[in-house]
């Protein structure tokens, strides 16, 4: 993996956006395995083993994923292929920004200030551009959040509800607008602090719920946001072949580790299409 140079988001809404995943996961971990787990299980049972184990790989596929996806340089500095062999008829055009070709399938990035292989799109969390070498661990990333928050959820209303004493109107207003807390007061108690945490981790699961379900959408059907946007849709080789060009030819154990090895099938400069795509070779892999 070729790491990039500049890793510090560029603009203030990637900065606190960045800076919003690095403080609540941590906060959100703490929470749901040091607080609600001994709560709702007994420390040193089976039960609640079994799910400090399952919450700390979460963690680690969290925390490892996003970390290849900010680390990791998807952009055309790679030079992957000498410039000479550039083809307009092949969809090489030329980018007035970088003042350079273009490869196919790569968008320029006004934020990020370069062209992106297989440009996704640029994603404010990870302050950089998702594209064809860290589109695998975005999508990871993820899933992952979204199994943490409805894992969380799930968990959150056993241990919130035995604990929130309603007094209406001011707990519906609270529950509503959780940020009310700092107006209103905390009650003289750390119940309404782990209100607003069950609440973000609702609203998390919601968010990235809708998230997973647009990009994997984009993964199965061979597309990324921008030639979805664009309408094009020349480059769908059918669902498997189409994970596998995202995620790599291990694409079934990609979900376990973010340490998993998986060659990509291109080097984000060249791609098959249906028509020139090899059905034979790809059934041999």
């Amino acid at each position: 993996m070729i790491i990039r140079k500049t890793i510090w988001p560029r603009t203030l809404s990637d900065f606190f956006s960045m800076t919003f995943i690095l403080l609540i996961v941590p906060i959100i971990y703490w929470f749901e395995l040091w607080v609600v787990l001994p709560a709702i299980h007994e420390p040193g049972t089976l039960p609640y083993i079994l799910h400090f184990i399952f919450g700390n790989f979460i963690m680690v596929n969290i925390v490892g994923n996003f970390t290849y996806a900010v680390f990791c340089d998807t952009s055309t500095r790679r030079d992957i292929m000498p410039i000479s062999a550039a083809n307009t008829k092949d969809g090489w055009r030329l980018c007035a920004s970088c003042e350079t070709l273009s490869p196919p399938r790569s968008w320029h990035c006004s934020t990020c200030n370069v062209c992106i292989l297989k440009r996704d799109h640029h994603c404010i969390f990870t302050g950089c551009c998702i594209g064809h070498f860290n589109h695998r661990y975005f999508i990871m990333f993820l899933l992952y959040l979204f199994v943490a928050t409805t894992y969380g959820f799930c968990y959150n209303n056993l241990f919130i509800w035995n604990r929130i004493h309603f007094e209406f109107p001011m707990s519906i207003i609270k529950i509503i607008f959780p940020l009310a807390i700092f107006v209103f007061g905390f009650d003289g108690s750390i119940n309404q602090f782990y209100l607003l945490l069950y609440i973000v981790s609702a609203v998390g699961m919601l968010y990235t719920g809708a998230l997973c379900i647009y990009h994997f959408c984009l993964v199965i059907n061979g597309n990324v946001a921008n030639e979805s946007n664009k309408k094009i849709h020349i480059y769908n080789l059918g669902w498997k072949q189409n994970i596998r060009e995202v995620l790599g030819d291990r694409w079934y154990f990609t979900w376990i580790l973010p340490y998993i090895k998986s060659q990509l099938p291109h080097n984000g400069v060249i791609w098959d299409t249906p028509s020139s795509w090899n059905y034979a070779d790809s059934k041999n892999k």
